[in-house]
């Protein structure tokens, strides 16, 4: 965990929205703000306000541990995070082929 003396979050939001296939544009319309807020929110700076950060979890379908995993005592693990990143933007069959995959490998580690 790193030390919290100054947070910086802006390469996390900025993976995030990346792996939903988003540019600064088509995100700041879709949070309602300015193309440029987002921008200096991913340069750090500019730090997003709650309600920003609400509404980056509620269209990316996240937590905010997700954006502030590097700062939080969470178990789990990062990486695995960042895989599923866009998980819900797959097709149908790409996601059910990953959720055998899994199920396969949890009943397998069992024996």
């Amino acid at each position: 965990m790193k030390k919290a003396k100054v947070i910086k979050i802006g390469k996390n939001i900025q993976a995030i929205r990346k792996s939903h296939g988003y540019t600064q544009e088509k995100l700041a319309e879709a949070i309602e703000c300015s193309p440029r807020y987002i921008g200096d929110i991913e340069q750090d700076r500019s730090k997003p306000s709650y309600e920003v950060l609400v509404k980056l979890c509620n269209l990316f379908n996240i937590g905010l541990d997700e954006i502030f995993s590097e700062y939080l005592d969470i178990k789990g693990k990062k990486e695995i995070n960042s895989a599923l990143f866009g998980f819900d933007k797959l097709k149908p069959n790409n996601q059910e082929t990953i959720i055998h995959l899994i199920e396969y490998f949890n009943k397998s580690n069992v024996s």
